[in-house]
């Protein structure tokens, strides 16, 4: 997938494509229905299928004080966008400007002037240009007048729950990752390099690697089964989320316990993809309580499929 970063970077000369338009945070299952019809347009019109979106969030630009944590980052997000089959990707920055568009001056100078589309792919529930006037309604009827096509796709729900960001963020922090995954239509994960630790785990009989996360955590503190992702392979490892409190601690860490695996981890990079909540974290009255804990955790664990 090719990528472009603003608008005065796309090819004067680009052949004709399909957009799907949209912030596609997290790039969830109605984004990828999104995404997927414009795949499929794209193909049966025989033209590029592009994703134009935002960087940063437009909530952070326009409200910054109530703009939530981010699912994915947007390194992540293209690559999950990548994988539905999208020819090409355009990343508009999103400032106070590009808000005060009005929304039939952005689908004529950018959609139809710039990007050259010939039809356009949003959710039900998009909005765009000046003071986030432009919906889907609109998008149809000026898609009607100026000789493009529009498709609106309906809203999908998962066990009667309509997915979307803030559902996913809400199941993430409660805990139910499960749940969570069923929107996403895979586990939330995120990735990290491995730092020094205090060594407790070590001394614990239970070694864990001490993870500083690449973006904020949307997970609830607690202890999951995960799978790491790390180079030569994956492992099932149960991962720590907290502040340790039974050493007093107040610093929320992201610590795993790599199930099978024995090796040096330090500096290494490892991803975390969350399959299960097994408890929330608790302070224990003594190190070897903790220590049984960790090893109902593990044999947890185990059962769970890791």
């Amino acid at each position: 997938m090719w990528i472009v970063r603003g608008l005065e970077s796309y090819p004067s000369d680009a052949s004709p494509c399909v957009v799907a338009l949209g912030a596609f945070d997290g790039v969830h299952l109605a984004h990828r229905a999104v995404l997927g019809t414009a795949v499929s347009r794209g193909r049966e019109l025989g033209i590029p299928a592009v994703a134009c979106t935002f960087d940063p969030h437009p909530m952070e630009v326009l409200q910054p004080d109530r703009s939530p944590i981010p699912i994915t980052t947007m390194q992540e997000g293209l690559g999950l966008i990548a994988a539905t089959g999208i020819d090409g990707a355009v990343i508009l920055a999103f400032t106070h400007e590009t808000a005060a568009i009005e929304p039939e001056a952005f689908v004529k100078d950018v959609l139809l002037a710039r990007l050259r589309v010939r039809e356009v792919v949003v959710g039900f529930n998009h909005t765009f240009g000046r003071d986030a006037r432009g919906n889907a309604n609109l998008l149809e009827a000026l898609a009607e007048r100026l000789a493009f096509r529009a498709h609106v796709v309906a809203p999908l729900a998962v066990e009667g729950v309509p997915v979307s960001s803030s559902a996913i963020r809400s199941a993430l922090q409660r805990g139910d990752v499960e749940y969570a995954a069923k929107l996403l239509g895979r586990p939330y994960s995120v990735a990290g390099v491995v730092v020094q630790g205090a060594g407790r785990g070590r001394s614990l009989g239970f070694p864990t690697a001490n993870i500083q996360p690449e973006k904020a955590l949307l997970v609830a503190t607690g202890v999951y089964v995960c799978r790491v992702d790390l180079e030569g392979g994956c492992h099932a490892a149960v991962v720590n989320v907290g502040v340790r409190p039974t050493f007093g601690e107040h610093v929320v860490a992201v610590e795993a316990h790599v199930l099978d695996f024995s090796g040096d981890l330090y500096g290494r990079r490892l991803g975390l993809s969350f399959l299960k909540r097994l408890r929330g974290e608790m302070k224990f009255p003594s190190v070897d309580a903790l220590r049984e804990q960790i090893r109902r955790d593990v044999a947890s664990a185990r059962e769970a499929g890791g």
